[in-house]
């Protein structure tokens, strides 16, 4: 199997490693040479992935922003064919899946929107793993008549990556559940750090504060765009958060014991009825 890589940064990196640690051959490409040439150097990445080596990919991973997947995606489409497989791995689906099919209808290969659920707070090639995907989801939205034959041939060449499972869902409700599980979670955690108690906590936090913190050591630039990507969403999920922490205040303000009680067993019957599915 030959696996094309675009962006070799913690996402593409991983993935690169994943894959040749697996015994597939792997090319890459990333616009930072230094890091291309240390990937190559570490075994990661065999050869550059470019306008002659893609047209050998079985399967073409694009782990970049969704603007540059897509620049990318344009310049090389022409060069592309049914037998070159190509799974965008951006964290908003709407906009480059939009333009993926187009391409993918005009120049005849086949396109899916993915999104390996995965990561951490630290960013480029040199913090990448392979096991970075063990056991974790990889959401992808297929075409609007994909057939069971490209499915199964996708999974198959997803398997090496180690995901746990597979989830399908279309570029909308992949969008609308994102602001929530992930999105959210970095605008609470980067917003909760900004407290001046943060620079003496010290001494004075356990596992909820780490946790609750772990992401607010974000890509500043890589969120700004998704944020800003899914703002409809997110926005709706930001207001929601007000509205449940006002609910809270105003029970503490008039020093409501009841109402307090109520709210908290409420939020702790939501957890448990998560944690049951």
């Amino acid at each position: 199997m030959n696996v094309g890589i675009v962006g070799l940064g913690l996402i593409g990196g991983s993935l690169a490693r994943s894959y040749s640690s697996k015994g597939k051959q792997v090319y890459g490409f990333d616009t930072d040479k230094v890091v291309l040439d240390f990937a190559k150097l570490s075994g990661a990445v065999y050869g550059t992935l470019d306008e002659t080596t893609v047209q050998a990919c079985d399967l073409i991973l694009l782990a970049v922003f969704p603007d540059a997947a897509i620049q990318w995606l344009t310049e090389m489409a022409p060069r592309l064919s049914s037998q070159n497989i190509v799974i965008d791995c951006c964290g908003t689906k709407r906009k480059i899946c939009a333009a993926g099919f187009a391409l993918a209808e005009q120049y005849g290969f086949p396109y899916l929107g993915g999104h390996p659920m995965a990561g951490t707070q630290y960013r480029g090639f040199a913090h990448s793993r392979a096991d970075l995907y063990e056991g974790q989801s990889m959401i992808l939205v297929p075409p609007e008549h994909a057939d069971m034959a490209l499915l199964e041939r996708v999974k198959e060449l997803l398997s090496p990556a180690g995901f746990g499972s597979i989830t399908m869902a279309s570029a909308e409700h992949h969008d609308e559940m994102i602001a929530y599980t992930s999105q959210m979670a970095h605008v609470v955690s980067n917003a909760f750090v900004k407290s001046p108690r943060a620079q003496s906590h010290k001494g004075y936090s356990a596992g909820s504060y780490k946790d609750l913190t772990r992401v607010a050591w974000l890509n500043e630039d890589m969120w700004t765009t998704l944020f800003l990507e899914n703002r409809d969403f997110l926005l709706e999920e930001i207001r929601l958060m007000q509205k449940h922490l006002e609910e809270y205040a105003q029970a503490m303000e008039h020093n409501d014991p009841d109402r307090l009680r109520a709210l908290l067993a409420e939020g702790r019957l939501c957890k448990e009825k998560v944690d049951a599915v």
